[in-house]
């Protein structure tokens, strides 16, 4: 099957499946350069997908790409995709035998006054982006598509609408920031009302969504949180509307922050959720209500943390330590 075709197909197949587009932009990457291997160690003949060529780009990608357990896995996923949906191949035994294993690795975590140091070296709508990342345990992702109606600033809640593995929840709005926030709303509610002004395309509508309130997509509800500056094209429907604020910005935003903090960490938005989940353990947050409040689907993942709590409550003293206060005391007894 030539490459456009299984592309195509493949786009049709994820959204049929109603996989994000966020996955369906990932999973085609990945067939692309799925597909560039195979001309790349074919040049003279013809490219065929097989489960030994299967094997030899998840190979390259481990070897000579040295790419991360968890790239050799989500490439995996997306050739498994194109293999069992669109070419009709069945790959049985070969995900256990080239399925890479991962480490157990600790988040990285900001103590409290780390985590005051990098807001503080932020400002405006990315200092109110970073507060509710931190504040409410969101993913950037959630953050960006929050939409007017999903924040509940009399019970305190943000509603996390078709996050990871399209499962809604609820988590924490900070009361502290909920006045910055509706000043906010009061600022995008003006820039709602000149799209409508001018006609432009009501947003973008999940599922069919569109065709059953027709209207829904320009009413104020619906309208995003944090909306982009600028008009662009819909990748899937073509028209020209508002889209939310890209993720990179506030990603941009964090790390510059961190640099500007002094702060020797690999920070990044998600270190934000980490502290969220590792703080909320040291105030004496029972872990199930936290595994809520982050949407994880087993509390298995979520324990990750008491690792992380372990250390910075109850450190074990360094026996160097212990030595100088040993020569310490000596000291002061022979004085």
């Amino acid at each position: 099957m030539p490459r456009e075709v299984a592309l195509r197909l493949l786009r049709e197949r994820l959204r049929v499946r109603h996989y994000s587009y966020r996955t369906e932009q990932t999973y085609a990457e990945w067939v692309e350069r799925f597909y560039r291997y195979l001309g790349e160690v074919n040049v003279d003949a013809k490219t065929e997908v097989t489960s030994q060529a299967v094997r030899d780009f998840l190979a390259h990608l481990a070897v000579q790409r040295r790419v991360s357990a968890s790239t050799q896995n989500q490439a995996l996923g997306a050739v498994q995709f194109l293999c069992s949906e669109v070419l009709g191949m069945s790959l049985d035994g070969i995900r256990e035998g080239v399925r890479a294993k991962k480490g157990k690795h600790l988040p990285v975590v900001l103590s409290v006054p780390e985590t005051v140091a990098l807001l503080g070296q932020l400002e405006g709508t990315h200092k109110l982006m970073a507060s509710l990342l931190y504040g409410g345990g969101l993913r950037v992702s959630e953050c960006v598509r929050l939409r007017v109606k999903d924040i509940d600033f009399d019970a305190g809640l943000l509603f996390v609408r078709a996050g990871k593995g399209n499962k809604d929840r609820s988590t924490l709005l900070p009361a502290s920031i909920a006045s910055a926030l509706k000043e906010h709303l009061d600022r995008v509610r003006a820039l709602h009302e000149r799209d409508r002004a001018v006609g432009v395309a009501g947003v973008h509508m999940p599922d069919a969504l569109a065709r059953k309130y027709p209207n829904a997509a320009s009413e104020w509800a619906w309208f995003w949180v944090f909306p982009s500056r600028s008009l662009s094209a819909d990748p899937r429907a073509q028209a020209i509307r508002r889209h939310h604020v890209s993720d990179g910005s506030i990603q941009r935003a964090v790390r510059d922050a961190a640099r500007r903090a002094n702060l020797h960490k690999p920070v990044s938005v998600h270190t934000l959720r980490h502290s969220f989940a590792t703080h909320l353990l040291l105030n004496g947050v029972d872990i199930r209500q936290i595994q809520d409040y982050l949407g994880h689907a087993n509390v298995e993942t979520t324990m990750i943390y008491t690792h992380v709590v372990k250390d910075l409550r109850n450190p074990a003293r360094s026996p160097l330590d212990l030595l100088a206060d040993s020569a310490s005391i000596r000291a002061a007894d022979r004085g």
